[in-house]
Formats: structure tokens, sequence, C-alpha cells
């Protein structure tokens, strides 16, 4: 018989949320994961995989957005972390990636309604030389704009995140 996983559970509609929204104060947030040993030696199955189709940049982008939120709103980062690549895991455990986000947590910044909302694209998605996906863009949300920086390499045959910076004004 396997375990099962246990979530926490979603507050009630009577029960008032975990965590209130951001202030409203003006607040900029930029977290960025760097491999300290860089992706360059690496190598890469990019090139087999090919560029994602825009449904599947959008779906990497607002999934792993959505998750990020939820690991701030519930301060709990282990889901997060089991989505990251390889090398960020073995880098950045769940408690490392709490200190990285610190700053969101303390601002009980809540951006899930990104998934309402369309991508709205700052260039074009690449591939970088060392076979990083780059996706930039934002979410015209309310009362402040999400934008983000997002960089995703094949790990464990999937596109997953290798480095990430997120700006909330």
């Amino acid at each position: 018989m396997q375990a099962r996983p246990s979530f926490p559970k979603a507050p009630s509609p009577e029960a008032p949320s975990p965590k209130p929204p951001f202030p409203k104060a003006a607040f900029r947030l930029i977290a960025a994961f760097l491999l300290a040993a860089g992706l360059a030696g690496a190598p890469s199955s990019a090139s087999a995989q090919g560029m994602p189709s825009p449904f599947v940049q959008e779906v990497l982008v607002k999934s792993i957005l959505v998750t990020l939120s939820d690991a701030v709103a519930y301060d709990n980062f282990t889901v997060l972390h089991a989505k990251i690549s390889k090398p960020f895991r073995e880098q950045f455990p769940p408690e490392k990636l709490r200190t990285v986000f610190k700053d969101l947590i303390d601002k009980r910044a809540v951006f899930d309604a990104i998934v309402a909302k369309p991508i709205v694209p700052d260039g074009e998605a690449k591939i970088d030389e060392n076979g990083v996906l780059r996706l930039k863009g934002r979410f015209e949300t309310t009362p402040k704009q999400v934008k983000y920086q997002l960089g995703f390499i094949p790990s464990d045959g999937l596109w997953k995140l290798s480095a990430v910076t997120i700006d909330i004004e």
C-alpha cells in the first residue's frame, strides 16, 4: 500500500484567506537562480526537444508561477522543489528556496490570478547557446503587474525550471 501525500487544505469560503493580499505599496522583487557551475559544459538535449509550441510555453510559464504563488501563500516549497530541474533540486533544497523567496512571503504576495490572464511576451522565446529555453513576459494583472524571466532546461525528459526572475510592480 502506497502512502498518499498530504497537501494543505484549501481554506473554506467562510474562513479568512491564509495570507492577505500583498500590500498596496509598490515593491519590486527579483529572485534569480543561477547555476554555480553554469550550463556551458553540460550536455544539452534541448536540440532534440526543439522549441516548444506557444501553448506549451504558456503551460510552462503559468504552471511554474502558480506553483511559486502557492509555495509563497502556504510557506511550503516542497512542490516547487519537485518541479525544478535536477541541477537546481540538488543545489536548492526547499529550505533554501524559502530563503530565496522570503521577501515574497513577508509581503504576502499572491499572484495566482495569472491563470486567467493571457501572457504578454516581451520578445520571442529562444533557446540560448547553453540550451536554456528563455521565456520573458508579463501579465497585466491588477493592482500590480507580474513580470517574469524564466529559464528551462531539459531535465528528466521534460523542460524544467533552471532560472527565475519575478518582478511584481
